[in-house]
C-alpha cells in the first residue's frame, strides 16, 4: 500500500471524510480500499518483510482506517479494535496495581462494568465525579491518579463536561485526559485539538453508521503513547478485522451527510417532544436553553443526534415501546435507522437501582437515537405511540 492521498489533509473535514482510504492500492488503482482478508503474509526472503507479517499485528485494510482516523481526529496515530469496549480495555492496559482513575458519572454502563467488576480486581481504583463539576475532578485527584475519563456528551443523560477546564486540571496533575467522543465524532468535536491526550470512539455507532458492524478506535495526540498502545494492541489481540475495518471506512465517507441530517431531525424531535403533555422533560444539548448547551457550544460544532426524554410512569414507557412501528426498540445509537432504548433495563441494567436513580437513569427515561428518515414520519410514529 502506498501513502494515502494528500487530499486527506484538506482543511475541510467533509473532504477528508469523503476521501477516507482512497488510493491505497497503486497496482490496480482501486478507489475503494481492498479488503485484505488474510491472516498472514508471505515474506520476500529470509529476514525480509513487506511491512505486513500477521493481521493481528497490522493489516492493510485496518491500517487505512487507522490512518484516516488519525487524520480526522488530528492525532499522531489511531488504532482500531474489535469493539469500543475492546478499545477501552486495551487503553486500561496502560495502568497497573495502585493506579487511580477519575471518571465522569453517568457514563455508558459497559464502562462502569469494566472498571468496577473487572479492573478493580487488578488493584486499579476508580473515583466517580459529577459530569459538570470541574472542581469535583480536581478535588479527588491523588498522586496515584493516572487519567481522567469523560464522555464528550454523557450517555444517556446528555450532560457535557467542560473539556477546556479538564485539560488544565489534568495537565497540572500530570494525568492523561481521555475523552470518549462516540456521541459527537470528529465531525462535531476534536478533543485532541483542545489538549486532550486520548480519544476513544465506539466505531459501531456514528462512524460506521449503518448498524451493521462492531468496532472501536483509540486516537492519541503523542507518538510515544501511540507506541505503547500499539504494543498492547498486538499483545492483547483485540484488533479489528479487515471486513469490519472496511465497513467503518465505508461509513466514514458519508458521515458528514448523515450527521447533518440526523442532527436536523434530532433538534426538530426535541422541540416537538417538549410540547407533548405526557413528556416530563427532554434532554438535548442542541436546545438553546438546555443546561449543557453553552458549554458544548464553546468547544463543539454540533450537538449530535441522540436525545433523552422522560415519561410519567413505567406503564407509559411500556405503551410507547409497544406502539412504535417505525422507530425500533433496540440498543445502540448512531445508525441511519432511528432506535429507542430504555437505559435502566438495557445499557445500564448492571447498575444498582438506587445508583441509576441518583444518576438520573430512571425507569421512565428513554434514549432516542435519531436516524436519517424524514422527520415528519418520525414525529408521526411518536405521536401515535404517545396518544
Amino acid at each position: 500500500m502506498n501513502a494515502p492521498s494528500p487530499i486527506a489533509s484538506s482543511s475541510h473535514i467533509d473532504t477528508r471524510l469523503a476521501q477516507a482510504g482512497r488510493t491505497t492500492d497503486p497496482r490496480t488503482g482501486a478507489i475503494s480500499t481492498p479488503i485484505y482478508q488474510t491472516s498472514t503474509f508471505a515474506h520476500p526472503g529470509l529476514g525480509q518483510s513487506t511491512g505486513f507479517d500477521y493481521s493481528r499485528t497490522t493489516n492493510p485494510t485496518r491500517q487505512a482506517l487507522e490512518h484516516a482516523l488519525a487524520v480526522l481526529d488530528g492525532g499522531a496515530a489511531a488504532l482500531a479494535f474489535a469493539s469500543g469496549l475492546a478499545a477501552l480495555t486495551t487503553l486500561l492496559g496502560l495502568f497497573r496495581q495502585g493506579d487511580h482513575l477519575v471518571v465522569a458519572e453517568g457514563c455508558y454502563g459497559g464502562t462502569y462494568r469494566l472498571l468496577d467488576q473487572v479492573f478493580s480486581r487488578f488493584g486499579i481504583a476508580t473515583t466517580y465525579v459529577p459530569v459538570v463539576d470541574p472542581a469535583g475532578y480536581r478535588a479527588v485527584l491523588r498522586p496515584q491518579t493516572r487519567a481522567v475519563l469523560v464522555e464528550s456528551v454523557s450517555n444517556p443523560c446528555l450532560e457535557v463536561p467542560d473539556l477546556m477546564a479538564l485539560v488544565a486540571i489534568t495537565r497540572d496533575a500530570g494525568a492523561l485526559l481521555v475523552v470518549d467522543n462516540t456521541m459527537l465524532t470528529p465531525y462535531w468535536l476534536r478533543p485532541l485539538e483542545l489538549g486532550a491526550d486520548v480519544v476513544v470512539h465506539s466505531a459501531s455507532k456514528f462512524l460506521a453508521g449503518h448498524n451493521d458492524t462492531i468496532g472501536g478506535i483509540i486516537t492519541v495526540r503523542e507518538a510515544a503513547l501511540a507506541t505503547q498502545l500499539g504494543f498492547l494492541q498486538n499483545a492483547m489481540g483485540a484488533a479489528l478485522s479487515p471486513q469490519d475495518s472496511w465497513l467503518v471506512l465505508r461509513g466514514l465517507k458519508t458521515l458528514a451527510l448523515r450527521l447533518e441530517r440526523q442532527q436536523h431531525n434530532a433538534l426538530a424531535l426535541a422541540r416537538w417532544l417538549r410540547r407533548q403533555p405526557g413528556v416530563l422533560r427532554v434532554a438535548y444539548p442542541g436546545l438553546p436553553d438546555d443546561p449543557s448547551h453553552d458549554v458544548l457550544a464553546r468547544s463543539a460544532g454540533g450537538a449530535g443526534a441522540v436525545l433523552a426524554f422522560e415519561l410519567e410512569d413505567r406503564e407509559s414507557v411500556r405503551y410507547l415501546i409497544e406502539r412504535l412501528s417505525l422507530i425500533a426498540y433496540a440498543e445502540s445509537f448512531g445508525g441511519v435507522e432511528s432506535l429507542i432504548t430504555v437505559p435502566a433495563v438495557q445499557t445500564h441494567a448492571n447498575l444498582l437501582p438506587q445508583e441509576r436513580e441518583r444518576l438520573g437513569v430512571t425507569d421512565t427515561l428513554l434514549r432516542l437515537s435519531v436516524g436519517v428518515e424524514h422527520v415528519d414520519d418520525l414525529i408521526a410514529d411518536l405521536a401515535a405511540a404517545l396518544a
